[in-house]
C-alpha cells in the first residue's frame, strides 16, 4: 500500500515537472517570435495641392449656326432663258461680278428701235418748237387768229411731252436688257445654285444664295432668365460636331422671348473657319465675369457609384473624400466643395486606391505654371 502512494506521488511530480518545462519553452518562443510587418505600400502615387485659379463664369448653351444675311439672287425679267451660269457653290464673289447671263432675245431689238423713236420724237419736237415760236411772235397781230396761235402751242407742247416718253422708253429698255446680266449685290460667298443652264426663266425665280460677305453667325438659345447676364462684346466659344473650339463675340440679344419655349436668341459673330457651316448644331459657352475656383486635374478625381471622390495623402496612408465638381476648362476640373485649399491629393491613378491603403508619395517635381499661380482664361 505504501508502494503503491510512492508510485502515485512520484507521477505527479512527474506531471508537474513536465507542465513547467512546457510553459517555460512555450513563453520563450512567444518572446523570441518577432512582431507582424507592417503591409507594403500598394502603389507608388504622386502627389498634387489644389490650387485656387481665375476662371470666367460660364453659360453654356445650345444653338444653330447660320448666315448673318442670305440674299436670294432672282431674275429681275421673265421669259429668257438662262444662258450661262459663271459661279458654282461655294465660290467666293465680288460686288457687281457677273454671276450669270440671260439670253437678251428680242430685248435688243426692242432697244434699237426705243432709240429710233427717241429720234423720230427729237426731230418733231423740234418742229414743234419751232412752229409755236413763230406762232408766239405773232400774238396781237391780225396774221394768225388766236385758235392757230393756241393750236401751235398746244402741238409744241404735246411734242415736248412725246419726246420725254420716247427718252423713258429707251431708259426702260437699256435696264431691261441690263438685267439680263445678274450681277452680285455685296460680297460673300455663293451657298445654293438652285437654277440650271438653258432653262427658261420667269421674273423674280430664284437662281442662286448668297451669304453675306461670308459671315456666319451662332444664334445660341437660352432661358429667359439668363438674357440679362448677357451684353454685347462677351466672349464665346462653340464646338460643332467634336471640332476645335470657334471664337466669336456677343453682337446682340433678342428683345423677346419666345412664349413656347420661354427660351430667347443670343446672336453670336463667328470668326471664320473651316469646321464651321451654315446648319449645323453646336454646342457653346459664353463667358462672364471673372471668379476664384478651387482647381484639381482631372485624372485626381475618381467617379464612383455615381458619386466623386479624392484621396487625401495623410502621411504613408490615403483617406478616400467626397468632392462636389463645377466646371471643367482643358484638363483641370474646379471643385466646389468638399476639399479644402492646398489640401495634398494623389495626382493620378486613383482607380486603383481604396480608403485607408498605404501608398508610397514620389519625389515632388518641379511645379507646372497651372499648379504654381491662378491662371486667367482670356
Amino acid at each position: 500500500m505504501k508502494r503503491h502512494h510512492v508510485y502515485l506521488i512520484s507521477a505527479v511530480v512527474g506531471l508537474s515537472v513536465t507542465c513547467a518545462v512546457l510553459l517555460v519553452a512555450t513563453r520563450s518562443a512567444a518572446q523570441s517570435t518577432p512582431p507582424p510587418a507592417a503591409p507594403p505600400p500598394a502603389l507608388t502615387v504622386k502627389r498634387v495641392v489644389a490650387t485656387a485659379q481665375q476662371w470666367p463664369q460660364t453659360l453654356n448653351a445650345v444653338g444653330s449656326i447660320a448666315a448673318w444675311q442670305e440674299v436670294v439672287i432672282g431674275a429681275e425679267i421673265g421669259g429668257q432663258r438662262l444662258s450661262r451660269l459663271l459661279v458654282d457653290v461655294g465660290d467666293r464673289v465680288r460686288k457687281g461680278q457677273l454671276l450669270a447671263q440671260l439670253s437678251p432675245g428680242t430685248l435688243e431689238a426692242d432697244l434699237n428701235a426705243s432709240r429710233a423713236a427717241l429720234q423720230e420724237a427729237e426731230v418733231s419736237a423740234a418742229e414743234a418748237r419751232r412752229a409755236a415760236d413763230r406762232a408766239r411772235a405773232l400774238q396781237g397781230t391780225e396774221v394768225l387768229s388766236e385758235q392757230a396761235i393756241d393750236q401751235a402751242l398746244a402741238a409744241g407742247d404735246a411734242a415736248q411731252a412725246r419726246l420725254a416718253a420716247a427718252r423713258a422708253r429707251l431708259q426702260a429698255d437699256t435696264l431691261r436688257l441690263a438685267y439680263t446680266q445678274v450681277r452680285a449685290p455685296d460680297d460673300g460667298v455663293i451657298s445654293a445654285r438652285l437654277a440650271v443652264e438653258g432653262a427658261l426663266v420667269q421674273e423674280g425665280a430664284e437662281i442662286m444664295r448668297l451669304q453675306r460677305q461670308g459671315r456666319l453667325e451662332w444664334r445660341a438659345e437660352l432661358p429667359g432668365p439668363e438674357l440679362a447676364r448677357v451684353a454685347p462684346g462677351q466672349t464665346v466659344r462653340i464646338a460643332a460636331g467634336g471640332a476645335q473650339p470657334v471664337e466669336g463675340r456677343v453682337r446682340k440679344i433678342s428683345p423677346q422671348v419666345d412664349p413656347q419655349s420661354r427660351t430667347g436668341i443670343v446672336y453670336v459673330d463667328l470668326k471664320p473657319a473651316a469646321q464651321v457651316r451654315a446648319g449645323l448644331f453646336a454646342r457653346g459657352e459664353l463667358l462672364l465675369d471673372q471668379h476664384t475656383v478651387l482647381t484639381l486635374p482631372e485624372t485626381a478625381v475618381l467617379l464612383r457609384d455615381g458619386f466623386s471622390y479624392v484621396f487625401r495623402i495623410e502621411g504613408d496612408k490615403v483617406r478616400q473624400q467626397k468632392v462636389t465638381l463645377g466646371a471643367r476648362r482643358g484638363d483641370r476640373v474646379a471643385i466646389r466643395e468638399g476639399l479644402a485649399a492646398d489640401a495634398a491629393v494623389v495626382e493620378s491613378g486613383v482607380g486603383f486606391l481604396a480608403d485607408g491603403v498605404t501608398v508610397r508619395v514620389a519625389a515632388a517635381s518641379p511645379q507646372t505654371p497651372s499648379q504654381t499661380s491662378p491662371q486667367t482664361t482670356r
